[in-house]
């Protein structure tokens, strides 16, 4: 991912992200109309079963506010693992930080993500990941709201506890976010980190940015449980998780979800139809239990199962179950693809030219000429066609890449067809 500001991540800068509602519009003086409302996530303490809200959404930016981000954000590399194209690039805003603080702000990044990666699938994959964090300066430290409803701070972000009167809900302006977030090339996850010791945060799920990131989650810097908030967001954004929280006894009666953790069937007739997660049935899963068919969640106490009792998806601190993680793991390999290359396969390379790959650590690299595997440059990241055994013979011949994750933690077949990759180049003589 290059460092800078690209004139197309600048013009991304100028749209609003869009909500599932219409939003207000600019007058065409640089002042701004009503906004509508977005749906957040939020998080009444640790260990709690999140709930949801609407809020006021973010109206668009005034050119004054454009300029002054214009000038803004600076992004700083915290972990580099690769190319922007072959990995997942998560990207820390800080608010709340002044000019003077933006080292602390880093700090603070690394610390947060070193407790998100110790957090399974995440440790497994921990090599698919570039982290980056844009520095936006803050005219006062901390965030409105802490300790109490009445501390009001001029911040980048204008993050702010109480929001809609509920004191943990730390809400922001999503158009400021969005403005930040393209300063990076390719942001795939985007969490704002609040300078603050107060427990809370928020996930905006109701959003699609012109950056091409699903969702925003925020989180309190120095608060030691706001970790568990980021990696509960995640599962929405990267997994396509449903909440397997409810909210009361009342009970679903639409269409079976879309979301692969959730299902009107109950255990025996998700085996007899072969559907969602029956292949996990019967198996004990990392949060602790067997998978079956459990009654509650999507916010209803019945008429809908969760694949186990009480995974993070329900409750946070716990661990992703067995159906969660596959998705997590697939929903990685969606942004880091399972194997890739900086040599284009769209000409012929010499027998004498060096032909390199990247692949995830865990993934199995094979090399092949003409179909046939040359089994002394297995696991080799590097290789020329003519060491892989490429006859000199004047005719035209290919070499394949192929990369497999042999994780065993996937079963789906559509899914592990995110966990496998294969390249091929023309050879001459």
């Amino acid at each position: 991912m290059a460092v800078g500001v690209a004139l197309a991540a600048a013009l991304a800068a100028t749209a609003p992200v869009a909500a599932n509602q219409s939003r207000g519009d600019t007058d065409g003086s640089g002042g701004t109309r009503s906004a509508d409302q977005v749906e957040v996530e939020y998080f009444t303490g640790p260990g709690s079963h999140p709930r949801h809200t609407r809020v006021a959404d973010a109206a668009p930016l005034t050119r004054k506010e454009h300029a002054k981000i214009k000038d803004d954000g600076d992004v700083v590399p915290i972990v580099e693992a690769g190319a922007s194209d072959a990995k997942v690039d998560v990207v820390f805003i800080g608010d709340g930080y002044t000019a003077a603080q933006q080292e602390d702000f880093h700090a603070d990044v690394r610390t947060k993500w070193k407790e998100m990666a110790a957090v399974e699938p995440y440790a497994q994959y921990e090599d698919l990941f570039n982290v980056w964090a844009v520095d936006a300066h803050s005219q006062e430290s901390g965030v409105s709201g802490d300790p109490t409803s009445d501390v009001t701070k001029n911040t980048a972000l204008n993050s702010a506890f109480f929001c809609d009167g509920i004191e943990r809900l730390l809400c922001v302006d999503t158009n400021k976010v969005e403005a930040y977030a393209s300063k990076a090339a390719d942001p795939d996850l985007v969490i704002v980190l609040g300078n603050s010791t107060k427990y809370g945060g928020a996930g905006y799920n109701d959003i699609t940015s012109p950056s091409g990131y699903d969702g925003i989650g925020t989180a309190s810097s120095d608060h030691p449980d706001s970790d568990q908030v980021a990696v509960h967001e995640t599962g929405h954004s990267f997994g396509k998780l449903a909440d397997e929280y409810w909210y009361d006894d009342s009970t679903y009666t639409g269409p079976e979800p879309g979301e692969s953790n959730l299902s009107k069937l109950g255990a025996d007739d998700m085996a007899a139809q072969q559907t969602k997660w029956y292949r996990w049935l019967g198996q004990e899963s990392p949060d602790g239990g067997t998978v079956g068919a459990y009654e509650g969640g999507g916010y209803h106490g019945h008429g809908l199962n969760r694949p186990t009792e009480d995974s993070i998806m329900r409750t946070l601190g716990r661990e992703f179950n067995s159906p969660g993680r596959e998705a997590m793991i697939a929903g990685f390999h969606k942004h880091a693809p399972a194997l890739t290359s900086a040599t284009p396969t769209d000409r012929k390379v010499r027998a004498t030219e060096r032909i390199r790959v990247e692949a995830s650590s865990r993934a199995r690299l094979r090399w092949y000429v003409d179909g046939h595997e040359a089994r002394q440059a297995r696991d080799a990241g590097s290789v020329t066609p003519g060491k892989l055994g490429v006859p000199a013979d004047g005719r035209p011949h290919t070499v394949t890449a192929r990369a497999t994750d042999p994780n065993k933690a996937v079963r789906d077949p559509n899914l592990r067809k995110l966990l496998t990759g294969s390249l091929t180049w023309q050879v001459t003589g």
